[in-house]
């Protein structure tokens, strides 16, 4: 939603159930169109909202759809609780409480003239679908464009279609691989990383963006070093508890930084000392 110092970051504002449409077995994208339509939803690449759903609670999701499409907003989540199971399941038509968007998005303004190398496990794919829909409608700003996706199976993975739409655009690499193939799986077979020997990487013009489970970056990160990318041009996004959304209450905090106003996005150079302490 437009960002306004009107507007009350802990109050949520109303939007309505347009569409819900199915990924996978557990996981939906729903599309919140604004109460007041004369309201226009503006966010960054990377950032989330705290959905609100009436009598449940409150959830943070990060925003997965397009941030040229200023009159609705998309969100990709999957229904492991009672709060998710209860967003997914909203009807068309009814209403759901939305703050944001909060956070610190993508570089994907610092990225323009260089390489951009995504990488995604499972529904880490959703926080990063907004820097793939800005880089492909201003292509002349960008160069290459990789994609590096995994998931525990081909029922599992999100956008399929998109995902064959993109690996048909020019100067676009899209690879993807599954943990478990079955009879009918003729694609790549194993964790994220083996998709680099098959990539085509300029590690000196490249800026990364990485999302996934936490194990997951810490060998996406080593690759990418390996390839030669500087520590300066690998971006992640980090998944913590968020509660307030604006750093008051705490349960965000990882080290010195709150996920919630600080991140979820971080140059790796800052979360590497916090990424070496397992226990955090």
């Amino acid at each position: 939603m437009a960002t306004s110092s009107t507007i009350d970051p802990m109050l949520p504002q109303p939007y309505l159930v347009r569409e819900v449409s199915k990924e996978t077995p557990d996981t939906f994208t729903l599309r919140l169109d604004p109460g007041n339509e004369a309201r226009e939803s503006v966010f960054r690449p990377g950032q989330f909202s705290m959905l609100w759903v009436f009598g449940v609670g409150e959830l943070p999701i990060s925003i997965s759809g397009d941030p040229a499409l200023r009159d609705r907003l998309i969100y990709t989540v999957r229904s492991v609780g009672q709060a998710t199971h209860s967003l997914v399941n909203q009807k068309v038509g009814s209403g759901v409480g939305v703050r944001g968007p909060f956070g610190i998005g993508w570089p994907v303004e610092a990225a323009r003239g260089r390489d951009v190398i995504v990488v995604a496990g499972g529904i880490g794919l959703a926080p990063l679908r907004p820097v793939i829909y800005q880089v492909l409608q201003n292509r002349k700003d960008y160069g290459r464009l990789v994609i590096l996706y995994g998931g525990r199976s081909p029922r599992d993975l999100l956008y399929r279609k998109e995902l064959a739409k993109w690996a048909r655009i020019p100067e676009t690499q899209v690879l993807i691989t599954v943990d478990y193939g079955g009879i009918g799986w003729r694609g790549h077979v194993g964790v994220v990383t083996t998709l680099f020997k098959y990539s085509r990487l300029h590690p000196a013009r490249s800026v990364a963006m990485v999302c996934g489970p936490e194990i997951m970056m810490r060998f996406v990160i080593r690759e990418l070093e390996t390839a030669g990318l500087s520590r300066d041009d690998i971006y992640l996004s980090m998944e913590r508890n968020m509660k307030c959304a604006v750093g008051f209450c705490g349960h965000c905090q990882y080290g010195p930084h709150f996920i919630c106003k600080d991140g979820p996005v971080f140059p790796y150079e800052r979360m590497r000392p916090l990424l070496e302490k397992y226990e955090l």
